[in-house]
């Protein structure tokens, strides 16, 4: 599918916002917390320039479906160091052989069981990020304004699943709606992060 200007303009403020998150860091949190936050945040400007260069077609590259995992995996792997100390290993330990995982059946799986394993992770993982802000907030551990976290993970989830229902032959929507609403999806997600860890 074509990418039109509107998706490219969708994208690079997505990229600013984005860089905007990084340079500006969140003060007072582990190194562990921040580190994460950066990955994650450094993968989406990586993830939204490559679309604005290469096109929609770079979504196809089985790298480009690596690199997109450690946007949720480190969201939630840094949500749980920051407010769920205790699970950070097990956690941890999930995320890794997780990731690990997606990268072999990705290469070298079915690929039937490639799109199972990223939807597990993912979802996992999307799940920590909408769930545990959301809880936070309404239990007044964080600022009521960190719910914004959890709504950006609500959104970053609905764009997993309608790109593994894609990758699965089976999509929810047909692929050039999935790919005309991406972009703004994306944009309105990084946009709740960076709303929601202003109040962190």
């Amino acid at each position: 599918m074509y990418m039109k200007l509107i998706h490219r303009i969708l994208l690079l403020l997505t990229a600013l916002l984005a860089s905007y998150q990084v340079v500006q860091g969140i003060d007072g949190l582990e190194t562990m917390a921040i580190a994460c936050y950066t990955i994650a945040f450094g993968v989406l400007i990586v993830a939204a320039l490559l679309m604005i260069i290469l096109g929609f077609e770079v979504l196809d590259s089985p790298l480009v479906v690596v690199a997109s995992t450690l946007i949720p995996v480190s969201l939630a792997l840094g949500l749980v160091s920051e407010y769920l100390d205790g699970l950070l290993i097990p956690y941890g330990i999930f995320i890794v052989i997780g990731t690990l995982t997606i990268i072999i059946t990705r290469f070298a799986g079915p690929k039937k069981l490639a799109v199972i394993v990223l939807a597990v992770v993912h979802g996992a993982a999307g799940l920590t990020i909408f769930a545990l802000p959301i809880i936070l907030a309404l239990r007044g551990v964080t600022a009521g304004g960190f719910a914004w976290v959890g709504i950006g993970g609500g959104l970053i989830g609905i764009g997993g699943l309608l790109l593994s229902f894609l990758k699965t032959g089976k999509p929810i929507l047909s692929r050039e709606t999935i790919l005309t609403v991406l972009p703004g999806l994306l944009l309105l997600t990084t946009a709740a992060f960076v709303a929601g860890f202003m109040f962190v």
